[in-house]
């Protein structure tokens, strides 16, 4: 905390876990990680960062090359805040239905944003990135998050080494959403190393259209190379408009404005918490909700 840091992205990680108040089962304790500390907002800062400078140690990634990437918001921001720090050029695919506040972070970050089909969702973004990509593939520079195995990396290195310095063997489970699945996968692994008794538990939108941006439900969407169903013991569906019920709780609860992903994640733990005796779950909030301001959760 008294040291002069030489740019942003000494900033990322390290972000703070606080137990909640709001309790589903008296015998349940619930904590988050609040990935809204990160100097880009999100949980997405980890594996862009990640992804990044491997491209760079591997000469991948030249000062001749700009970043390309298929995003649903967060990871497009992580990228355009770092490589604003390092000085790369950001070029990315975006669902046209992303949230005005994510659009005018990118804008003001200066990268150049593409934008697909709202109702194509994040694969739409996935086709756009490949199209362009293919246009003049000596271009650009691709981290590909859905499958570079340096995504959920971050998350094994970092986000899982952090939940285990903070709450250790106390830990029963740990629930997390499915987008790309890094944060899942990743985190998962190694807590599962540390503590094998953990519970890993994904959680996916109950229907393919649904308002929660950054997660995928699965059997209706490209399948993300770094997805493995066996690394998580089980899955909850959270529904749309209880995450929603849950964001507002969260706010006028806890004090804690949250993104749409977090709510869902409460909504997750909500569901768990009234399934078992006793426990500790630690999840993930992704962001935090000034990017939805104008979602119609606040009307």
């Amino acid at each position: 905390m008294n040291r002069i840091y030489d740019n942003v992205t000494e900033l990322i990680g390290n972000t703070p876990l606080i137990k909640l108040e709001t309790r589903f089962n008296p015998k349940v304790e619930i904590y988050a990680k609040l990935e809204s500390f990160n100097p880009g907002g999100s949980v997405k800062d980890r594996p862009a960062l990640k992804m990044i400078l491997s491209g760079i140690a591997s000469g991948h990634l030249t000062r001749d090359k700009a970043i390309l990437d298929a995003t649903s918001g967060n990871t497009g921001i992580a990228y355009a805040m770092i490589g604003a720090a390092l000085g790369y050029k950001v070029i990315l695919a975006v669902p046209m239905n992303v949230s005005d506040e994510r659009k005018k972070i990118l804008q003001a970050f200066k990268a150049e944003v593409h934008f697909s089909s709202p109702m194509d969702g994040s694969d739409g973004a996935i086709v756009l990135a490949k199209k362009i990509y293919q246009e003049n593939p000596d271009k650009y520079f691709v981290p590909d998050q859905y499958n570079n195995v340096e995504n959920p990396q971050a998350h094994y290195l970092t986000t899982a080494e952090e939940i285990a310095q903070k709450i250790g063997d106390r830990a029963t489970h740990f629930v997390a959403g499915i987008g790309t699945s890094g944060t899942l996968i990743g985190t998962g692994k190694r807590l599962k190393e540390l503590f094998p008794w953990i519970q890993i538990v994904a959680l996916e939108p109950t229907e393919p259209f649904h308002g929660l941006e950054g997660l995928k439900h699965m059997a209706s969407s490209i399948v993300p190379g770094i997805y493995n169903e066996k690394m998580y013991d089980r899955k909850i569906s959270i529904d749309t408009d209880e995450s929603y019920e849950m964001i507002k709780l969260l706010a006028k609860s806890e004090g804690i404005l949250a993104g749409l992903s977090s709510g869902g994640a409460l909504a997750g733990c909500a569901q768990l918490s009234n399934e078992i005796q006793k426990g500790c779950i630690v999840t993930i909030f992704p962001d935090s909700g000034d990017k939805y301001l104008s979602n119609r959760v606040w009307e």
